[in-house]
């Protein structure tokens, strides 16, 4: 059949279980890349040209920093076309999943959700995440979740005890009323149907959460919510020498899957809590080392063949994801070298015109069709079903760990609160068990990047593993976006350092990576870790040509020379593709216009940020710490982002160099604007007017919230006061360097 998967069974008694096919437009985006890169050699020749020849300091200095800034804007464009060359879109079918293999033969699969600080991720949202899983249309002995709390917080663990409690009624009431929404949260704030068995489990949630914020509020765990002495005897771990970052490993089985059942006699998945060993003399490596303590512990005491890995607020929106899941991993005609299917980060709670880009489209939707063609796409921290193999070396080689309970082909033949397998899976969380071993190396989660995601499917990819982009009509997923600007920031920002430490480690992508993927793969990873570089091109055009405008300097053609129609063609070609892929993706004009805007933004303030901070730890002046992105809900916040109105309310440098641009930019358009009122000849200073206007017309919330608003989300006065003495001071600078 045409378009179907390559490897997949012929014959027509074994119905299809997925397909694939090119994108239409891949070869207009073929022809459009040759014409566009033709532009772009001759800009290049222009500016080398124009370098040449030079006759003042100024004119060389503006040149040769415009010349560097387009050759990395000419570098990221390269690596941009990779997702170009081969787009690819997949379908499954999850209906013909029991045709081919028996329910009772499906494998088994480990949840891992990790969580590490009950304020920022408040744990009744953790608590949705563990339920919608549990509640997958799967057999449910064969679901185990771990969940990872890298706070080591009593008040996580009285949470996931409730939620054990109510799992027994949430299951049934799921499967028998055939509900769609499994996490409790989603499906009470829907238009779901009211009768009197969901009212009553509402209440029952309800309750639960009441509980849940009332011990968080208090921040301990008082006598009254302890109801057993297995409960008292669980929490007594938590003593006066347990610290978040010193205290020893503690697991918890608080289901188990081989004797709990629900209120129907249903047996019940798996639900494992976990807090791994730490000390502050042992290196912990952020969420990479929490996962790789969750292989090791999930192998002690179940090891199955599959893994889901989720973030804490990655919630399941589609009870048959398994399903879909299978389609790949269980077809016997896929080759041996497929490691996981990758789903898309999609997110709830987006505004109108996603003012924050968290609706990351091209990220986590347009370039993954793109990998998709080649290799696969990457992982993306969350929403990845991974063979258990994969994370033990090569397709091709297999790399055991150092004790044979942990190999990805152990059979564990012990019941979960075994005597022995509770012991191993203690000792395999110690904070000291990773020593002289190849965690984090060669095998698990890789360490020595921020961004272990990325850094993981980069080297899995290097090793020959092979994945697929699954992206069906009824989202798989669903998570929260931060509803301030500040909370945005931050997160680019440690994704930022965490990808310039891939691309500029002995395993960068622009080198390793070409070498052991080959070019397209290579490059197509080697355009996420040079993110950051967008910072270069981004301040030098917010910057360089608003001061060279307010000191009557052209340093661009004028219109009536054709060389001023290359730099007209490189912008509206570039602005217009974009634009094209968005609204093909399923976009909005609106969010498009909020998506380029942001990408402005982040250039100034994280990517620039995240840079300075990588080469001040790669210069070895500064550590790297992890923020976690707080999940927690600010009622005044909230309600300011659904109306698309900016969240500032707190200083920031960050927020400082954002108004910096925006006050030099406004500065220099309104002198461009005096002088065409003069009736000056402005023909070579258009294109600087031009992108001045089009700088104030994107800082448009930076002026509103500058002298319009009185609101908590205001710009603080302090960050407004900086940022007008650093203008003066850089026009002070600009003049008396163009004297």
């Amino acid at each position: 059949m045409e378009g179907r998967l390559k490897g997949q069974a012929t014959t027509n008694v074994a119905p299809p279980l997925h397909t694939v096919k090119p994108l239409r437009r891949t070869i207009f985006n073929r022809v459009f890349a040759a014409i566009y890169a033709l532009a772009i050699l001759t800009l290049l020749y222009y500016h080398a040209k124009k370098l040449i020849y030079s006759t003042t300091l100024i004119s060389f200095s503006t040149t040769l920093a415009l010349l560097f800034s387009d050759l990395v804007l000419a570098f990221m464009w390269v690596n941009t076309q990779t997702f170009r060359m081969c787009p690819v879109y997949r379908k499954q079918f999850p209906e013909n999943v029991e045709k081919v293999l028996k329910r009772s033969d499906f494998p088994a699969f480990d949840v891992f959700v990790c969580t590490a600080d009950p304020y920022k991720e408040p744990p009744i949202g953790v608590v949705n995440t563990a339920l919608s899983v549990m509640a997958y249309d799967y057999p449910t002995e064969k679901i185990s979740v771990y969940i990872s709390d890298d706070g080591g917080s009593a008040l996580t663990l009285f949470a996931f005890m409730e939620a054990a409690k109510f799992a027994t009624h949430w299951l049934p009431f799921c499967k028998k009323n055939n509900i769609l929404e499994r996490s409790p949260e989603a499906l009470f704030e829907s238009n779901h149907p009211c009768t009197s068995e969901s009212e009553k489990i509402k209440m029952m949630y309800e309750s639960m959460k009441v509980k849940v914020g009332h011990v968080l509020e208090r921040g301990t765990v008082g006598d009254q919510y302890i109801t057993s002495d297995h409960e008292r005897e669980a929490f007594s771990k938590w003593s006066n020498k347990f610290t978040r970052q010193d205290h020893p490993a503690v697991i918890q089985v608080l289901l188990d899957a081989s004797k709990d059942k629900d209120i129907d006699g249903s047996l019940m998945p798996n639900l494992i809590y976990i807090s791994r060993g730490k000390s502050k003399a042992s290196p912990h490596h952020f969420k990479a080392g929490a996962l790789n303590a969750l292989l090791r512990v999930s192998g002690s005491m179940t090891n199955a063949p599959m893994i889901l890995s989720l973030d804490c607020d990655f919630r399941s929106n589609d009870p048959q994801t398994p399903l879909r899941v299978l389609c790949y991993l269980c077809d016997p005609a896929i080759p041996t070298d497929f490691a996981y299917v990758q789903f898309p980060q999609l997110f709830q709670g987006i505004n109108k015109s996603d003012i924050y880009n968290a609706e990351y489209k091209r990220l986590f939707q347009i370039n993954m069709l793109g990998f998709d063609g080649l290799s696969g796409p990457n992982h993306v921290g969350t929403g990845g079903f991974f063979r258990r193999r994969s994370f033990f070396g090569s397709p091709s080689s297999l790399i055991l760990p150092e004790i044979p309970e942990l190999a990805p082909d152990y059979v564990v033949d012990k019941p979960i609160q075994s005597q022995s397998i509770l012991s191993l899976a203690h000792r395999v969380a110690n904070c000291n068990y990773e020593n002289q071993t190849d965690w984090g190396s060669k095998i698990g989660f890789r360490y020595g990047s921020l961004v272990e995601d990325y850094y993981t499917g980069f080297r899995m990819h290097c090793e020959g593993w092979k994945s697929a982009f699954c992206n069906p009509d009824r989202p798989a997923f669903f998570g929260d976006v931060p509803n301030s600007l500040i909370g945005a920031l931050d997160q680019q920002k440690r994704w930022s350092v965490g990808l310039l430490e891939v691309g500029f480690s002995k395993y960068s992508p622009a080198t390793y990576g070409v070498r052991t993927m080959g070019p397209l793969m290579g490059l197509g990873y080697a355009q996420l870790a040079f993110w950051p570089l967008w910072s270069i091109p981004i301040t030098t055009y917010a910057f360089l040509p608003q001061l060279a405008l307010l000191n009557k300097v052209s340093i661009f053609p004028k219109v009536s020379e054709p060389w001023f129609f290359l730099y007209a063609f490189l912008f509206l070609g570039a602005y217009g593709q974009d634009c094209l892929d968005f609204i093909l993706a399923g976009g909005t004009i609106q969010r498009w216009w909020s998506d380029q805007r942001f990408w402005i933004i982040r250039g100034i303030t994280s990517y620039f940020f995240g840079s300075i901070e990588f080469f001040l730890k790669f210069l070895g002046i500064s550590a790297i710490g992890f923020t976690v992105t707080s999940k927690a809900v600010d009622a005044e916040q909230s309600k300011r982002y659904e109306q698309g109105i900016f969240e500032f309310g707190v200083h920031s440098p960050m927020f400082v160099s954002l108004t910096l641009a925006a006050i030099i930019n406004l500065i220099s358009f309104s002198q461009g604007l005096v002088e065409v009122f003069r009736g000056n000849d402005l023909e070579g200073l258009f294109v600087q007017i031009f992108i001045s206007g089009f700088a104030v017309v994107n800082s448009w919330p930076i002026y509103e919230a500058i002298a319009l608003r009185n609101d908590n989300g205001k710009m603080p006065i302090k960050t407004t006061f900086m940022a007008t003495l650093l203008a003066g001071a850089f026009y002070a600078a600009s003049s008396f360097i163009c004297r």
